[in-house]
C-alpha cells in the first residue's frame, strides 16, 4: 500500500537554519530514505517553498478567488512530503519515527494512505 507522509513544522524555525545545519539534516534524512529508495519503495519527495511563495484559490459561490500565501494561520507549516510503498502501517510508522530522529525539532508527521496514485510525466 502506498502512504503519504506530510511533514510539519515552525517554518520560521526551520527558516533560521544555517546552510551547514540544513545540509546537515538533509543528509540525516537522505540515510533514512536511501534504504527505501534501494528496496525501490520509495516514491516522490518534496520540499515545499515557504508560505510566503504559497498561492490559494479559494473557491467561492460565484468566481473563485485567489489570494497570496496560505488560507490559514497555523503554529505549524506544510513543509514537505514524502510517498512511501509498505506492507502496514506498523511499517510507515517506523519509518517516520527514524525521519523524526533524523529531523531536529519540534513537528509533526500526518500519515495517510494514498487511495489514488497518478504518477504522471517525470518532472525535473
Amino acid at each position: 500500500m502506498l502512504y503519504a507522509i506530510l511533514c510539519y513544522n515552525d517554518e520560521a524555525a526551520v527558516g533560521q537554519w544555517s546552510k551547514s545545519h540544513d545540509d546537515k539534516i538533509m543528509a540525516d534524512l537522505m540515510a533514512v530514505q536511501k534504504p527505501l529508495i534501494e528496496a525501490g519503495k520509495m516514491g516522490p519527495v518534496a520540499r515545499l517553498m515557504p508560505t510566503t511563495a504559497a498561492t490559494t484559490l479559494r473557491k467561492t459561490a460565484g468566481e473563485p478567488i485567489v489570494l497570496d500565501g496560505p488560507f490559514a494561520e497555523t503554529k505549524e507549516q506544510f513543509l514537505g512530503f514524502y510517498v512511501i510503498d509498505a506492507e502496514s502501517l506498523e511499517a510507515v510508522v517506523q519509518v517516520v519515527r527514524d525521519l523524526a530522529e533524523a529531523n531536529p525539532g519540534m513537528g509533526s508527521y500526518e500519515i495517510r494512505p494514498v487511495r489514488d496514485f497518478f504518477p504522471g510525466a517525470q518532472v525535473k
